[in-house]
């Protein structure tokens, strides 16, 4: 099947009529490698040279500033029971749970400090429990951190409050505590319905599971509730996968993040236990892509962007057709744009015009907070350019659309000047599409809105003169 024929019945769909045209040499030529944008410049251009002192600055800043912005918190809780061969997150695999107990005091420790320079008793307006697997911990344990957090700040009524969600860990029990603590967002993590691609990730999780706990949390009164799936795993064809989908599809999550599987074995150990000679070649996990788009389409989701479709009523589609979808950290959000508290191991946070990142091993973390200190290790100040570049990537990423005018009155530059290189790059995009360029903005067309990280890469000077873009995901 080709991707223009996988659209076929979508006509009338706008997002769709645009895939018609999409050729798989065009797929495949700008299929690179780069960055997802959840943050300008990218955790991999943090440095050491940027520390506790910097980031302890940026909170009293905040402190004091009366122009502060809204506030969100991350917390990374690193353990799980079980290991997923294809997973590239900062975990940790154990089924002792007291070591769970001990790490939820460090997080009391961290969140103390974090007070002592930010003050209590500011609001937060979103809330994401990652990991890891969040719900490694008990109830006890989500009830005594959910107390902590509610203790220091103030929960906006209104607020997104999500956690991620291993369906291994979790009964009806356990899914009625997370609303009664005020939990309102649920994501699941699924990747594959089909048991040879479950077993051969390591990750068996029968479809019946989920859909008894997504029943469950629709009756228990979630907000929205998103699945995570991985295309490009091993052992998954166009057509195992098409099944999952349709599955998925009848379910009808609010949401659903669509990932390409990125295999660098050579970066993450976990996936060395994956036979390279069972991942799909790159046309059928081309076709995977087409089949999900097909089929996320015709079931009637909105694409909100990269990897993420929701139903028309969600928060996210209805932020993306006003023209008020943010980015940050988590991924795509209605929030608006935020300071970002990052709580727990490896986290990453931002502050004013600085990234800052926690320590990468438990050992490490422990021991800074030992000392009293937040656990940073490194970080960044943004110069003045970092922040125009940001801008423009940022309104690329999330609205498609970039008024030249609204960037060069709030950083005085003439845009077309000072961008005149990434201007003249962009031509090739223009022919084939996916941009529209005139003397005062630039658009993101329907069709270019699917390679929308290769649109905003172009403005990213950290990559211009990167010759070693390997470590980074494919944009397909």
């Amino acid at each position: 099947m080709s991707v223009a024929n996988s659209v076929e019945n979508m006509k009338g769909n706008s997002e769709a009529e645009s895939l018609v045209e999409i050729t798989y040499e065009m797929l495949q030529k700008y299929d690179v490698a780069g960055p997802r944008y959840t943050s300008y410049p990218t955790a991999d251009r943090f440095v050491d040279a940027f520390g506790v002192e910097d980031y302890q600055h940026a909170l009293e800043k905040r402190r004091i500033g009366a122009m502060a912005l809204p506030l969100s918190i991350y917390v990374h809780v690193p353990f799980c029971e079980s290991l997923c061969f294809y997973c590239a997150c900062n975990k940790i695999i154990t089924k002792r749970h007291e070591r769970g107990t001990e790490y939820l005091e460090y997080l009391r420790h961290e969140i103390d400090l974090h007070i002592k320079h930010l003050g209590s008793g500011q609001t937060i307006s979103q809330l994401h429990l990652g990991g890891g697997s969040p719900t490694f911990f008990n109830d006890e344990e989500l009830t005594q951190l959910m107390g902590m957090i509610k203790r220091n700040f103030v929960l906006a009524e209104g607020g997104e409050y999500s956690i991620e969600i291993d369906p291994r860990t979790v009964d009806e029990k356990r899914l009625a505590n997370l609303a009664s603590l005020g939990f309102n967002r649920l994501s699941f993590g699924v990747q594959d319905f089909d048991p040879e691609v479950q077993k051969a990730v390591h990750r068996i999780q029968p479809a019946e599971q989920v859909f008894d706990l997504i029943g469950t949390a629709r009756r228990l009164g979630f907000d929205s509730v998103n699945v995570d799936l991985i295309y490009g795993l091993p052992k998954q064809t166009p057509e195992s996968f098409a099944r999952t989908l349709k599955q998925v599809a009848t379910l009808k999550p609010e949401r659903i993040a669509l990932y390409a599987y990125a295999h660098l074995p050579e970066r993450f150990k976990p996936q060395r236990r994956i036979e390279a000679a069972d991942l799909p070649v790159a046309a059928d996990k081309i076709e995977m892509l087409s089949i999900a788009i097909s089929t996320f389409l015709s079931a009637g989701y909105v694409y909100v962007g990269m990897d993420h479709f929701a139903l028309p009523t969600d928060p996210l589609a209805i932020a993306k057709r006003q023209g008020r979808l943010h980015r940050n950290f988590q991924g795509y959000s209605t929030q608006p744009d935020c300071d970002l508290i990052a709580l727990g191991v490896s986290a990453i946070g931002r502050v004013g015009s600085t990234y800052s990142q926690n320590a990468k091993t438990l050992d490490e973390y422990y021991d800074q907070i030992n000392q009293g200190k937040l656990p940073v290790v490194k970080g960044l100040a943004l110069s003045t350019d970092d922040l125009v570049r940001r801008a423009v990537i940022m309104a690329i990423m999330c609205q498609g659309e970039l008024q030249f005018e609204a960037v060069e009155l709030a950083y005085m530059i003439n845009f077309k000047q000072y961008f005149a290189p990434e201007l003249t790059r962009l031509k090739a995009l223009e022919a084939e599409g996916l941009v529209e360029v005139d003397d005062h903005s630039i658009q993101v067309t329907s069709r270019g809105w699917f390679f929308v990280r290769g649109v905003a890469m172009h403005f990213d000077r950290y990559l211009q003169t990167d010759k070693n873009r390997a470590r980074f995901s494919k944009i397909i």
